[in-house]
């Protein structure tokens, strides 16, 4: 059901990146490529890695998680940060998200990482109870903060 994504999954990496925009009311924003995401995952230097969920029955691709390393100073190791964790509205329910987070799981303890992370929407109630269910906990006393698009160009000219 789970297996590591290949270069051949890209096209459909990209288009359930882009599906997930849509549900985040936020496909404006989504803007990279597919060759963006090939480099990124399967490139020279590779920066981040993917899993890929198929159905048993078919074979059919139904959902994905892509992820990186994070480090945590307090821990003094590293750990897992899930950018993206998608299964196709059609094939909810069905264990495909579970089981990406339970792979990632695996590959925290096997390498003896100590974290696995992400974000949600504070809007998105099925996937907080979701996540909720596994035992993950939510990190109210933390807020997320971004630099983007002039934002980031403007502090990054100031440092020249």
């Amino acid at each position: 059901m789970i297996r590591d994504a290949t270069p051949a999954d890209v096209p459909v990496i990209h288009a359930m990146v882009r599906d997930l925009a849509e549900y985040e009311k936020a496909l404006d924003e989504a803007r990279a490529t597919e060759e963006q995401l090939r480099d990124a995952l399967f490139g020279e230097r590779p920066a981040a890695f993917a899993h890929i969920a198929e159905d048993d029955a078919s074979g059919e691709v139904v959902g994905f998680s892509l992820w990186f390393l994070n480090f945590s100073t307090w821990r003094g190791v590293h750990g897992i940060y899930l950018e993206d964790l998608y299964v196709r509205p059609e094939a909810r329910g069905g264990g495909h998200g579970k089981a990406l987070l339970t792979e990632l799981a695996r590959i925290c303890v096997e390498r003896g990482y100590e974290r696995l992370e992400w974000s949600v929407l504070d809007w998105n109630e099925p996937s907080i109870n979701f996540y909720k269910s596994l035992g993950a906990s939510p990190q109210d006393e933390w807020t997320v903060y971004r630099l983007t698009d002039g934002a980031l160009a403007g502090l990054g000219a100031a440092a020249a």
